[in-house]
């Protein structure tokens, strides 16, 4: 299915069943909140890759208007919904200050089912341990799944979009997967130097090499 949709281009990846909290402060942007809140119509949030709209983004739905300023700004929540592809931008609207797309909307499996679920969850909190970081996700690990804990896996930009562009929930676990594999490795050596780092110039005990070993 294609359609259009106003676009709210930003330099972060939405995913679905995700809530952001915005601050809109754009006269566009404020213009298109306004409308989709009153008109419970969605946008759609591209990601901003390298001052390029992406191609695939993040359908978002207001949920509320926590507060509004004299000056017309806003805070807002929002949540994302489904995953789409741009077709076309369209820059410039007739009495409308934001810019829109036409869209095709993708299928997308969420309820897939990974073997390596728990092999990543517990990788996930390895990696946290190892940063100093305490992070409740407030779900069971058993049904948490890949979008509940990708801004949560030190994820570059790039790489939070193109789990976005996986359509299928095994493809984005072993996604996470892979990436954790390779990084925790990595952080447990920076943790290793800077433990070597921080004993320098302190008196350590250390066992003398035994001349006799092997004898």
């Amino acid at each position: 299915m294609t359609n259009f949709i106003p676009i709210f281009p930003l330099e972060i990846v939405v995913y679905p069943g995700e809530h952001l909290n915005l601050h809109i402060f754009e006269e566009r942007y404020k213009q298109l909140i306004a409308e989709c809140f009153k008109e419970k119509k969605m946008f759609g949030i591209p990601p901003v890759l390298k001052n390029k709209i992406a191609e695939t983004g993040t359908l978002v739905r207001v949920t509320e208007i926590v507060k509004q300023y004299a000056d017309g700004k806003m805070d807002v929540k929002t949540e994302g919904v489904s995953v789409f592809r741009v077709l076309e931008v369209i820059n410039s609207i007739p009495a409308k200050l934001y810019s829109g797309a036409i869209v095709k909307h993708l299928p997308n499996d969420e309820d897939g089912i990974s073997r390596y679920t728990h092999t990543i969850i517990d990788g996930l909190r390895e990696l946290h341990r190892l940063l100093n970081i305490q992070k409740d996700f407030n779900k069971p690990d058993e049904i948490l799944k890949s979008y509940d804990i990708a801004h949560h896996a030190a994820l570059s930009l790039e790489e939070e979009y193109e789990l976005l562009c996986l359509l299928r929930e095994d493809q984005r676990m072993e996604y996470l997967r892979r990436h954790l594999q390779k990084t925790i490795p990595v952080v447990a050596g920076i943790e290793t130097l800077k433990k070597k780092i921080q004993l320098n110039g302190h008196f350590k005990e250390l066992k003398g090499f035994d001349f006799n070993f092997g004898k």
